[in-house]
C-alpha cells in the first residue's frame, strides 16, 4: 500500500499492516533504507511540522530532547491483543536493514503510539486515521539536543537519501529561525460527553463495585468537544504549552488523513537506554494555590490524605510488580510533588536495571495501562471503563513515544491531550475513583485537568 508524501515526486515505499500479531502479507525482507545526517544551525520546529497532507511528528522531553519529523519512509500498523509484539517484530526487520551515516543522536527512530483498548477501530471521529497501533519512520527528521541540531533524511538508496538531505537543507534554510506562537483561536461552543448528573451516577456505580470487592480503583474519564472560532494551529499551541508547562512532555502526531493528536503530558510511562529503565508513579492531584503559602498547604494534603496515599500506592506498587520479574535491581525514590501551572501531583520516580536485554515495547506492554489511567485489578477496571464511559478513548491515556533499532526508546502517557480537526477539537481528562471518592470533588479535578489545553484555546 503506497502512501504519498508532501514532497514532489516522493512516494513512501512501505506501509506495513499487521493484524492481531500475525505477520503481514507484505514482504519486508528485501527492504533496505539509507539515512544521512547533517548538522544545522537552529531552526523553527513549529514551522517544520506546520503542514497538512502528510505525516508530521513532534516529540519533546522535559530534559531538552526535541524531534520533529515529516513524511513516511515506513509505516507499521497493528491491531488486536498482540499489537505490541507485532509492531516490535516488524520494526526489527526494518531496522536491521537501515544503514545510518551520522551521529547516534540523529539516528532514524519509529514514532507513534497505541490506542487505549486493543479493539480500537480507526473509523469513527475524532479518531479517524489512528489505528490500534501505528508507528512511522519519518523521511526527514530534525533533532535538537545537547549535541546540537541535526537533519536526517531517509531514502531507499544512497542517492535518494543524499538528494532528500539537500532538498530539506534548502527548505529549512528558507524557514524563519523563530515562529510566533500566536494566540488561541477562541472557543465558540463546548459539548460534554458527560453531564454532572451522569458523572455522579458513573462514580456511584464504580463505588458500588468497589464496595462489593470487585474493584479497588478505576479511572473514569470525560471528553469535551469544542467548536473553535478559527482553525487550530497545533504547532503554535504546543509552543504555548511549552512555555506554560516546561517540565512536561510534548507530542504531536498527524497523518495525511484524519485529525492531529497532541498534548503536554506530565507522566512518563517508561524510558529505556541499554539496561537502564526509568518510570514513575504520578497519581493524586490538587490545585495550585494563589500564594506560596496556599500552594504549600495544598501540596501538604497530598501527603496527609489517606485517599491520595492509597491511590498513589496502588500505582507505584503495580509498576514495581510489573517490572520486578525482568529486573535485577529496582529503586523507588521518596515521594515528592510535581508542580505544574494549574495543578500539582504526587510523584514517585522509579528506576530499574534489566536482568536481560529487553525491547522497550515489551516494557510498554507490561506497564500499560498503569493504575493511574486504568485501575486495579486491571481486568475489572477495563470492564468498568467499557461499560461506563460513553465515548471512545482512542489514543487518550495510552502510550505515545518512540523506539529505535536497538530497542531503546521513551514513552509518555497520552494524557492532558486532545485530537484536533480544523476548527474543532476534542479534549480528554479523567480521575481515579477509590473507596472514599466524592463525585463532586472528582468532577472538579477533571475540569482542572481539562484546563491545561483549554486555557490555550481561548
Amino acid at each position: 500500500m503506497d502512501r504519498t508524501s508532501g514532497e514532489s515526486g516522493d512516494r513512501s515505499r512501505l506501509a506495513t499492516e499487521v493484524d492481531a500479531g500475525t505477520d503481514p502479507g507484505y514482504d519486508t525482507s528485501g527492504l533496505e533504507l539509507v539515512s544521512h545526517s547533517r548538522q544545522l544551525e537552529d531552526v523553527s520546529f513549529g514551522a517544520v511540522v506546520d503542514a497538512d497532507g502528510e505525516t508530521r511528528i513532534q516529540w519533546a522531553t522535559p530534559d531538552g530532547l526535541e524531534i520533529v519529523g515529516r513524511g513516511e519512509a515506513v509505516r507499521i500498523v497493528a491491531t488486536g491483543p498482540d499489537r505490541f509484539d507485532a509492531v516490535r517484530r516488524q520494526a526489527s526487520r526494518v531496522f536491521d536493514r537501515v544503514d545510518h551515516d551520522g551521529p547516534d543522536v540523529a539516528r532514524p527512530r519509529a514514532f507513534g503510539g497505541f490506542a487505549f483498548h486493543d479493539g480500537h477501530e480507526p473509523d469513527d471521529e475524532p479518531w479517524s486515521g489512528f489505528d490500534a497501533a501505528s508507528f512511522v519512520i519519518p523521511r526527514a527528521l530534525v533533532v535538537r539536543s545537547d549535541d546540537g541540531t541535526w537533519l536526517t533524511a531517509v531514502g531507499e538508496t544512497e542517492t535518494d537519501a543524499e538528494d532528500r538531505l539537500e532538498r530539506w537543507s534548502d527548505r529549512l534554510a528558507d524557514l524563519p529561525a523563530m515562529r510566533s506562537s500566536g494566540s488561541g483561536p477562541g472557543v465558540d461552543e463546548t459539548t460534554r460527553s458527560t453531564t454532572p448528573e451522569e458523572w455522579t451516577d458513573q462514580v456511584e456505580s464504580a463505588l458500588e463495585r468497589i464496595d462489593e470487592g470487585r474493584l479497588t480503583k478505576v479511572v473514569l474519564a470525560q471528553a469535551l468537544s469544542i467548536d473553535l472560532a478559527d482553525d487550530l494551529d497545533v504547532a503554535a499551541t504546543l509552543e504555548r504549552l511549552r512555555r506554560r508547562y516546561p517540565n512536561c512532555y510534548r507530542f504531536l502526531i498527524g497523518h495525511e488523513v484524519g485529525g492531529t493528536f497532541f498534548g503536554a503530558p506530565p507522566e512518563r510511562l517508561v524510558a529505556k537506554r541499554g539496561d537502564h529503565v526509568e518510570t514513575e508513579a504520578l497519581a493524586g492531584s490538587v490545585a495550585r494555590g494563589d500564594t506560596p503559602e496556599a500552594d504549600e498547604e495544598y501540596a501538604s494534603t497530598l501527603f496527609d490524605s489517606d485517599k491520595v496515599q492509597r491511590e498513589h500506592g496502588l500505582v507505584a506498587d503495580a509498576i514495581c510488580n510489573q517490572l520486578e520479574p525482568v529486573t535485577r535491581e529496582l529503586t523507588v525514590a521518596d515521594q515528592s510533588v510535581r508542580k505544574l501551572a494549574t495543578i500539582q501531583h504526587l510523584w514517585t520516580p522509579i528506576e530499574a536495571t534489566l536482568e536481560t536485554d529487553r525491547h522497550v515495547l515489551e516494557l510498554v506492554e507490561a506497564l500499560h495501562p498503569t493504575p493511574a489511567v486504568g485501575g486495579v485489578p486491571p481486568a475489572a477496571a477495563w470492564e468498568t471503563i467499557h461499560e461506563t464511559e460513553t465515548f471512545d478513548r482512542g489514543w487518550y491515556a495510552a502510550p505515545v513515544g518512540w523506539f529505535d533499532g536497538h530497542g531503546d526508546g521513551e514513552f509518555a502517557v497520552g494524557i492532558r491531550s486532545g485530537v484536533a480537526r480544523g476548527d474543532a477539537i476534542t479534549l480528554f481528562a479523567g480521575n481515579g475513583i477509590v473507596a472514599d471518592s466524592d463525585p463532586d470533588d472528582e468532577w472538579e479535578e477533571v475540569q482542572l485537568k481539562l484546563r491545561s489545553i483549554l486555557d490555550e484555546l481561548r
